[in-house]
């Protein structure tokens, strides 16, 4: 579909961006509210995360399905069905009374939500030349990246003021005015492609990529691979991934297209893409957790320190574009890593005296190099991709970004106890009530030799060493910046448009 079909580009950008949002900004609105919602529906801790498991779970399940749906439908009939399923079940969700209906619901508004963001990214492909390719994902990063950092914001505001309930009626009219918007100014296309479905093919991507995503949410919780629930997940998915490529190699209409396979900037860029995951999303999950746990900030705080990381989002998704006409677009993405890694190392030296300015520093420089990745990465993904199959293979890209950020989320917690754990014996061996200078150095109310001061003395231990373990974190996150570089070699720019 060419450019010159779409001249009503901005409404339809603002629908699908509106769209995109409602999906991103749910996958984190409801972490703030979680207490308020247990007490709403009378659920233990552990219940009440399944509210938050099961929409993560059905959007890694439904991400993979977006491609085949558009292609058999059309791309505009598909996205006006996955805005109004996902609208409905945000309503289902507010007015839900019972833990195991609002989990339900969360399941249909996750495989509804899945797909919004893919199509959205292939609308704005469609819609747009070649020369604004860049500029229109820098329209895109800004609804995928901007949405879980102001998810905790307006979750938390709406909860205080409203209701729990709030973060999931409001997307009512969004979905409405979204629907409207898609239905008024997208034209229907008459160029859907009758390909059979391959229900094998894709049950086994499906299982494989859910029993991973409850592997690496239950993990923590399970002490991991002690548990057999675990180990179930892992041999389950490994056996759905090797059907899943045997299946893939034989099949002679496989649920992903070969074509795709063979594409080295695609496979390239989604390989990128999962490593991005990774080094953007990992960071900003422990932070939060850091500042409530070991500097005694509130969760509304702690949701606020994140707004300069958005702010540096917004400075780099606006000029990302317009550096795209102007630089080799890896080239972008190399200064991306390097400044995330500066960013990371500055994060390297936080300590438990400090203020909220170096948290804020590190926030705006991590938001500037996350805004100025997806980009150009984004554009190279899709610059030798073929325009029927750009809906497929933005599915792949965005499950690999997904992907990667619940993996480096869960590694980077999982790393952060082993290291503190280690960190607390080895602070914990040289502590001593028969040293004499270092009880000479404590206040009274550390003193080891008494009970209450050991007490004391421990809980200050075991604060510096959850610090050393997010330290760490940070530290093996620079070494990824450095090693996930020279995949930028095997990547190809996408040719410059001729006026």
């Amino acid at each position: 579909m060419a450019a010159a079909v779409f001249p009503n580009r901005g409404p339809i950008t603002v629908s699908i961006m509106l769209a995109a949002m409602m999906n991103t900004v749910d996958s984190t609105i409801v972490n703030v509210s979680l207490p308020h919602m247990q007490g709403a529906l009378s659920a233990t801790p552990d219940q009440v995360t399944w509210v938050l498991t099961s929409y993560i779970v059905a959007t890694a399940v439904g991400t993979p399905l977006s491609g085949w749906l558009a292609g058999r439908f059309g791309l505009r009939a598909t996205i006006v069905a996955t805005i109004t399923g996902f609208t409905l079940a945000s309503m289902a969700c507010g007015v839900a009374t019972t833990l195991p209906q609002i989990v339900l619901f969360r399941v249909l508004q996750g495989l509804f939500g899945a797909a919004t963001m893919p199509l959205s990214q292939t609308v704005l492909f469609n819609i747009n030349p070649v020369e604004r390719h860049a500029r229109a994902m820098s329209i895109w990063s800004t609804g995928s990246v901007l949405g879980p950092i102001a998810g905790p914001i307006l979750g938390g505001w709406l909860t205080e003021t409203l209701s729990w309930r709030w973060c999931f009626l409001i997307n009512l009219p969004l979905g409405v005015l979204a629907i409207a918007g898609v239905l008024i100014f997208m034209p229907k296309e008459d160029d859907a492609r009758r390909r059979p479905f391959d229900f094998l093919g894709y049950t086994a991507l499906a299982i494989m990529v859910g029993t991973i995503q409850l592997m690496l949410d239950r993990g923590p919780g399970e002490d991991w691979f002690q548990s057999a629930e675990i180990w179930t997940y892992a041999l389950v998915a490994m056996s759905c991934l090797w059907v899943f490529v045997f299946h893939t190699a034989t099949a002679s209409n496989p649920f992903l297209d070969p074509a795709l396979l063979r594409d080295r900037n695609l496979v390239t860029a989604a390989i990128f893409a999962f490593f991005a995951g990774i080094l953007m999303f990992s960071a900003f999950a422990i932070l939060p957790i850091m500042t409530q746990t070991l500097l005694g900030n509130p969760p509304m705080t702690a949701g606020f320190l994140n707004m300069p990381r958005a702010i540096g989002m917004g400075i780099a998704v606006t000029i990302a574009g317009r550096l795209a006409d102007l630089f080799d677009q890896r080239a972008i993405l190399l200064t991306a890593l390097m400044v995330g890694a500066y960013g990371l190392w500055l994060m390297s030296g936080f300590d438990l005296t400090m203020d909220s300015h170096m948290i804020l520093f590190t926030g705006l420089i991590q938001g500037f190099s996350t805004g100025l990745f997806f980009v150009p990465m984004t554009t190279l993904a899709f610059a030798t991709v073929s325009t029927d199959l750009r809906a497929e293979a933005s599915s792949v890209f965005n499950l690999m970004r997904n992907m990667g950020a619940s993996v480096g989320i869960s590694a980077m917690q999982a790393m952060a106890l082993i290291n503190s754990g280690a960190a607390h014996e080895a602070l914990a061996g040289r502590v001593s009530p028969e040293d004499q200078t270092l009880r000479a150095a404590l206040s009274a109310g550390f003193d080891p030799a008494t009970l209450e001061g050991a007490a004391r003395l421990n809980g200050e231990i075991t604060r510096q060493a959850m610090m050393i373990g997010y330290l760490d974190d940070f530290r093996l996150l620079i070494v990824m910046c450095f090693v996930s570089a020279p995949l930028l070699l095997l990547m190809r720019p996408p040719k410059r448009a001729t006026a």
